[in-house]
């Protein structure tokens, strides 16, 4: 994380969890879009639908080059995004299990 000069680390840390509080207090897609357009700008947003589009084609076992000729998302950056799915912090897991079970499919794990 960019850290500031003018920030300590413990309000760096605050403002990092006060972030967090932000999306975890928006109810609906369409809220989130509204933060993330706010927030972001086009190539943040894109780079994270990026990495976000790869976790499932990770988790469905397609293979790196694949992938790549699918989305044009960087053999790099799907090999970055599959080390923390493997081995992170467990954040994108937790998400696409959710997502999974809101429709009622059952989770499964490629390795």
């Amino acid at each position: 994380m960019k850290t500031h000069r003018n920030l300590t680390p413990r309000r760096e840390a605050l403002a990092e969890r006060n972030l967090y509080a932000a999306v975890a207090a928006l109810r609906t897609p369409d809220e989130c879009r509204a933060f993330f357009r706010d927030l972001c700008t086009p190539a943040e947003l894109q780079a994270m639908a990026d990495r976000w589009a790869v976790v499932d084609f990770l988790q469905r076992a397609v293979p790196y080059r694949e992938i790549h000729r699918i989305t044009g998302v960087s053999v790099t950056t799907i090999g970055r995004v599959a080390r923390f799915l493997a081995a992170g912090n467990g954040g994108y897991l937790i998400a696409a299990d959710r997502l999974a079970q809101a429709r009622g499919e059952q989770v499964v794990r490629h390795g």
